[in-house]
């Protein structure tokens, strides 16, 4: 599986792909872009910033669709989406977080496991600042992908070494973190 990620993600439609898994990601797909960028990072070091770039791109991007979701599509596919991950509970609490501090609460779901789909789509239906909800998913998504792709670059053969001997346990563990930041989303935050 690991040698069948990293063939493909040096195929020229790997950044096409690592945009799209970004994008869906921030909206409305459960699997984060992280998985696809560490293998085109591990695959080409030397393209870490453009591969950083086009993944914060592509999740901002996403962000602003799940925002337009929340802010004029909630009764349709909001809804949808906030049942289908049951997290209906939720979002009456991340409105509530909102009315704290959206620009920590937004910035929180940007850089950490926390499903980020949940905060986007609430975020529109909240009506949250555009401004303030664009500037904390830069900072939060930036700072998250271009700390991924900066440490592979920096700690590279190290880590692609420890990657490749622990791909499956490291697939687990990355799913496990998942899960966490369902759980984080749904009785912590």
């Amino acid at each position: 599986m690991y040698d069948w990620t990293i063939q493909w993600s040096r195929t020229k439609n790997a950044p096409y792909a690592l945009f799209g898994v970004a994008f869906i990601e921030s909206s409305f797909f459960p699997i984060p872009p992280d998985v696809l960028l560490i293998a085109m990072v591990v695959a080409e070091k030397k393209k870490w910033l453009r591969y950083a770039a086009i993944c914060t791109i592509g999740s901002v991007c996403g962000a602003l669709f799940g925002y337009l979701i929340g802010w004029g599509l909630y009764e349709s596919a909001g809804k949808f989406i906030v049942s289908t991950y049951k997290l209906e509970a939720i979002v009456e609490l991340i409105g509530k977080k909102y009315a704290e501090n959206a620009f920590f609460t937004i910035f929180t779901a940007a850089f950490t496991p926390i499903p980020y789909k949940a905060i986007t789509i609430t975020a529109g239906l909240f009506k949250i600042s555009l401004t303030v909800f664009i500037a904390a998913s830069v900072i939060g998504r930036a700072g998250r992908f271009f700390l991924v792709a900066g440490a592979l670059r920096l700690f590279g053969e190290r880590i692609e070494k420890s990657i490749e001997k622990y791909f499956d346990i490291l697939s687990i563990i990355f799913v496990a973190l998942l899960i966490v930041g369902f759980l984080l989303l749904k009785y912590v935050f």
